[in-house]
């Protein structure tokens, strides 16, 4: 249904590779130099939920907004200042005097942080097809592995814990000057055959330079297949941070395996994602999205199923496995089909408010299952995950099912100083892009 996105300009992939990356890279910083922040601080272990709910708040809130601010500032506008923003948020965690500056930069990065994932993520599914969508996630993985090995190699030197987020903030620092310098070419870098204009409330095929569709908040608001595409987001996101988080008390309480052995196994199933993007993204280019998404979907509940099924050990890594590298595309291939499902005019907007919604599940649906899990057994992890996945099943089915693009706006045939344009729906580009 989609069309083939043209080649995209290495200069900005490689951007947006790197922006993936910086994603990753404060996710990573955090677990590793808490224990020396806490002592710096004098505060109890519990503190770093004050940091993690602060950064969760930004990011949601700027992930949703993102989508509906594209239309006025224009993506490479969005990705330069909410780059700088997390540097400057960076460069408050190092020179934090107290707690309560930090989680003040926490919220400031995820404000940044947010609006950088909405606004990639916008773009690469408008201009960089499958395989990239794919790759892209893949290396913010890449950041997340990063992050940690910044902090240990800062520690193990015997400096400070603010060291390492001065590098990153540093690096951060370099990618928003990058942005800053590209800002045109991001707004520049939209297939001619896309552009449309608006008169009189009809819209005019013109090319590359057409002024903006305007569409009305409310419409998107009002379809259906927005807000299933965003329940399916906060599924997905719940089910991939659940089976990691809870895994290794599954394998060493649950399965009798070793810490050791039961450490290995959880990196193995992060492994199998990272894999997955790299692999998958190939497939999904030669197969189509649409089917690689049903069966990686379907996948995902088989290896629930192994982890539910009481027995061996190995049943349970196996599941996890599979889970890990069937689970890998889903994210990006979601977000590469959200104009399918909702229409090219409202895709931005859906795709601010799936972030967004991405990281409610990732902060809920985890922690609901400790409270199931602490009340029952660590057993049932199997369980929920096969019926979180089942629902996620039956969320993508509905929303595909009956493609819609919402309230349209008719095309006026080629008119003089456009000829040769076809007449047919197109993508509408807010302010150039």
């Amino acid at each position: 249904m989609s069309t083939a996105p043209a080649r995209p300009r290495a200069s900005l992939l490689l951007l947006a590779y790197l922006g993936f990356v910086s994603l990753g890279l404060p996710d990573g910083l955090l677990g590793v130099g808490w224990p020396s922040i806490r002592g710096d601080f004098d505060v109890p272990t519990e503190a770093v939920g004050w940091v993690l709910t602060a950064g969760t708040v930004g990011y949601l809130t700027s992930s949703v907004l993102a989508g509906f601010t594209l239309a006025r500032v224009g993506v490479g506008v969005l990705l330069a200042g909410s780059t700088l923003l997390a540097s400057l948020a960076l460069t408050g965690y190092a020179v934090s005097p107290v707690l309560a500056v930090l989680v003040g930069c926490a919220l400031l990065l995820g404000l940044g942080s947010g609006a950088v994932d909405s606004g990639l993520n916008a773009y690469a599914a408008g201009a960089f097809g499958a395989r990239h969508m794919n790759w892209l996630h893949a290396f913010f993985g890449l950041g997340v592995a990063i992050g940690p090995l910044i902090m240990t190699a800062a520690l193990s030197a015997g400096l400070a814990w603010r060291w390492g987020y001065g590098i990153v903030a540093a690096a951060q620092l370099v990618l928003a000057i990058a942005f800053v310098l590209t800002v045109r070419a991001w707004r520049r870098d939209v297939p001619a055959s896309t552009a449309v204009s608006v008169e009189a409330g009809v819209a005019v095929q013109t090319g590359p330079a057409a002024p903006a569709v305007r569409v009305p908040v409310l419409d998107t608001l009002r379809l259906s297949a927005v807000w299933s595409g965003t329940l399916a987001f906060a599924l997905y996101v719940a089910i991939e941070v659940s089976a990691g988080l809870w895994a290794f008390l599954l394998l060493t309480e649950g399965r009798g395996l070793s810490a050791a052995l039961a450490g290995g196994c959880v990196s193995a199933y992060w492994g199998s994602l990272f894999v997955g993007r790299i692999v998958q993204g190939l497939v999904a280019e030669r197969l189509g999205a649409g089917l690689v998404l049903r069966v990686s979907l379907a996948g995902m509940a088989v290896g629930a199923a192994l982890i539910a099924v009481p027995g061996p050990a190995v049943l349970a890594v196996l599941g996890l496995v599979v889970v890990g590298f069937a689970a890998a595309p889903v994210f990006p291939l979601l977000t590469l089909t959200t104009a399918d499902r909702v229409g090219a005019e409202h895709a931005d907007r859906a795709i601010g408010l799936q972030i967004g919604a991405s990281g409610v599940g990732a902060a809920l649906v985890p922690a609901g299952l400790g409270v199931l899990i602490g009340n029952t057994s660590v057993q049932v992890l199997g369980s929920a995950l096969l019926v979180l996945a089942l629902a996620l099943i039956g969320l993508y089915e509905w929303g595909a099912r009956r493609p819609t693009a919402g309230p349209s706006v008719p095309v006026l045939p080629a008119q003089p100083g456009n000829e040769g344009q076809t007449s047919g729906p197109v993508r509408p580009v807010v302010d150039g892009r």
